[in-house]
Formats: structure tokens, sequence, C-alpha cells
């Protein structure tokens, strides 16, 4: 079990929120990923494992993760939500084709809150930044 996964499988346990098999299941799932799955996608993974298991159950989960700080719901158009595992700042590269999503962490973008609090004189809360392209598998079936 990874360090991460620990640390949240804690932090659920002191906000008492009762561990079940399929929540940590769900967890696990999400830890162990760097696709930021839907919630259909856990679902179709954990499916097999617990037949009797919902994707209502996988919803439910994922908003108790979401509401604890565990999971960041990312929302991009009319596409499902996906899911990160990981809450600290950081972007997301994304695939205009297959729609993957890849983690890109530059601490230099932070300096755009600061810049944009000084210029409008809003109080910013926080920011998101995309940005889309093609990845080199998707440009790999282009070129063949």
């Amino acid at each position: 079990m990874t360090h991460r996964l620990q640390e949240a499988l804690d932090s659920l346990k002191s906000t008492k929120v009762r561990m079940t098999p399929q929540r940590h299941a769900i967890l696990e799932y999400l830890f162990s990923s760097f696709a930021h799955p839907t919630a259909d996608d856990i679902y179709k993974a954990l499916e097999g494992k617990f037949p009797n298991m919902s994707v209502a159950t996988v919803y439910n989960n994922l908003r108790v993760f979401k509401d604890v700080g565990l999971v960041r719901e990312l929302t991009y158009g009319d596409s499902s939500s996906r899911f990160d595992s990981v809450t600290s700042d950081h972007y997301h590269v994304i695939c205009e084709k297959c729609e993957k999503i890849v983690d890109f962490h530059y601490p230099g973008l932070d300096e755009v809150e600061t810049l944009a609090e000084h210029v409008t004189g809003f109080k910013v809360t926080s920011h998101r930044m995309e940005i889309y392209g093609s990845c080199p598998e998707c440009l790999k079936k282009e070129q063949h």
C-alpha cells in the first residue's frame, strides 16, 4: 500500500467515515491510477470484484472523498467528470483526440494569482489552467 493511500485511509478514519470494502477499493483504484478516471471507469474496473456494487455507489463514494479533500473533481465541457487523487496545485494537459489527461507541474504559474489580484483588485482563491493538444500515442496513430 502506498504512503499516500495510507494517509487517505487515516484521514477518512479521523472524519468518522466508515471504511467499506467497496470504498477501500474505489480509493485504492483512484490512488493507483494516473488516468483521471470517470465514475464509470472506476465502476467498470471494479464490477468484477464487486458485482453488487452500482454506479451510484461509486458516485456517492467519490462525493465523500471530494468532501473530505481526498480527490478533486475535474469538469471539462460536456464530458463526464473525472477524478484526480492529486490534490496539490497542478495543471492538466488534455489530448483532444483520446481525452487522456496528464498532470503538469510548473510553479511559475502560481504567480498568475498574485498578478491577477494586483491588476484587478480581486481576492483570488484559485485558478485552473488546461492545455490541449495531441498525446504521443495519438500522434503515432496519425503518422501510420
